[in-house]
């Protein structure tokens, strides 16, 4: 069986807030006020810095998805 390596040690790469904020088009406020009301993807909290796992990104992302047109998804929330 082959191992899978991975960058940094098998980890995998974490985002920072604003990272998110370019990859879903979401000003970085926006990002702060759904971490508030309990929305959004969750994160890791080291120190003071907040970090996202792509993995939880997609994951919230696919929530987040209208199964058709005009149908509420599950906003978001976690």
């Amino acid at each position: 069986m082959t191992a899978s390596i991975t960058p940094r040690g098998g980890l995998e790469p974490l985002m920072s807030i604003g990272d998110l904020s370019d990859l879903i088009g979401v000003p970085v406020k926006t990002i702060k006020d759904w971490r508030i009301k309990g929305e959004g993807p969750v994160e890791y909290k080291i120190g003071n810095h907040l970090r996202y796992a792509a993995s939880d990104v997609r994951s919230w992302l696919s929530q987040c998805r209208e199964m058709s047109a005009g149908t509420s998804p599950t906003t978001g929330l976690r």
